[in-house]
């Protein structure tokens, strides 16, 4: 495993020579569509990190026997950049990620990425490409970090040769309304001794099937539970789930079967240092939806990069949809969507040490 902590890796910089910014509608971007002009990429190989540089973004061009589209040896991360009024573009919690993303390394048996590599090829991106982020009030510019194996082999073993690539999204909200969830009883997301704690690829992927069923029913995403009784709620769709009900604010405690989420963190912690009581533990199925029936739930979200605060509005079960109040008279999770977007926008001071300003 190669040194977190080294900082003698030099990063090359080959600057496109012809941006395509001016193409790019502001007013119209599509989540995950549109790509910004450049791409960070490091090789590890012969065990050492090398080759960083940032290119200009292009196609990759890969072996069929390489081993990431068979094994699926593969990680990622989701993060963002955010413009301030003054033009400065800052980084929200990007040691967080930095961190989880060797955690999750750490499980796939892939080497750690070096941390001071990878925050200067962060920086230097968001130095290149500072245009392609968003002033609008919803925009942002999503990062996505991530690992994969290279050994062009066949043969089930952990990788020997791996790239590690940054590339960004100029985006607008995930979500543009509030989304229908049903609490999943037969599908899992995650095991005990698997890997629901990392990001890994394969996570996702095991997930869409279920999500497509339930789509085919009428609801945007699931509430998935415990794999190996159903009793337990513990995310919901791609994000951690929250419920405020007559206890306070309830969220699911972190495990092997549930990622720690740096959106979920930064709820908590301004929960906190709010006096909103906080109860992590684990909720039953049975608990949440009598609460439902007796009007004790209040207000229910998902918390994650992409959408960061993703109201839920009908959350369904066994043929049964319970509808929650109208988002507009949520308290709790529209104070918190309003303070973190001022806060990721340079609007607030800066309480928690979250922004990095580029």
């Amino acid at each position: 495993m190669s040194d977190i902590l080294a900082t003698d890796i030099k990063i090359r910089v080959k600057p496109t020579p012809q941006s395509r910014l001016g193409q790019l509608d502001f007013e119209n971007l599509r989540f995950g569509r549109e790509f910004s002009d450049h791409m960070f990429q490091m090789e590890y190989k012969d065990g050492q990190w090398q080759n960083a540089e940032i290119v200009p973004f292009a196609n990759l061009s890969l072996n069929p026997a390489t081993a990431v589209l068979h094994y699926g040896q593969s990680i990622f991360e989701g993060m963002k950049a955010y413009k301030c009024e003054d033009g400065q573009v800052i980084l929200f919690r990007p040691e967080a990620n930095i961190r989880r993303m060797n955690i999750s390394a750490e499980r796939m048996c892939m080497p750690a990425i070096p941390e001071g590599v990878f925050r200067e090829a962060l920086v230097e991106l968001m130095r290149l490409d500072a245009g392609w982020v968003p002033q609008s009030e919803t925009g942002s510019l999503y990062i996505r970090p991530f690992l994969f194996a290279t050994d062009e082999f066949i043969g089930v073993k952990p990788g020997e040769s791996f790239r590690f690539m940054i590339f960004t999204c100029p985006v607008n909200a995930y979500y543009t309304a509030p989304v229908r969830v049903k609490i999943e009883m037969k599908y899992a997301r995650a095991t005990p001794g698997g890997t629901g704690y990392a990001k890994a690829a394969g996570n996702y992927a095991a997930s869409l099937y279920p999500a497509r069923l339930a789509q085919k029913m009428g609801y945007d995403q699931l509430v998935w539970t415990d794999a190996l009784t159903h009793k337990y709620i513990e995310e919901s769709g791609t994000m951690n789930v929250f419920f405020v009900t007559d206890e306070g604010l309830m969220t699911p405690p972190l495990g092997d079967t549930i990622l720690a989420g740096i959106t979920r963190d930064s709820v908590l912690t301004l929960a906190r240092d709010w006096g909103v009581p906080v109860v992590e533990r684990r909720i039953a199925v049975d608990e949440l939806v009598e609460k439902l029936e007796n009007g004790k739930v209040s207000d229910a979200f998902g918390a994650g990069t992409a959408a960061t605060i993703a109201h839920i509005a009908t959350i369904g079960y066994e043929g049964k949809d319970y509808d929650l109040p109208p988002v507009e008279q949520r308290e709790f999770s529209n104070k918190v969507l309003s303070y973190l977007n001022d806060y990721r926008k340079g609007r607030l001071e800066d309480k928690f040490n979250w922004n990095l300003r580029v």
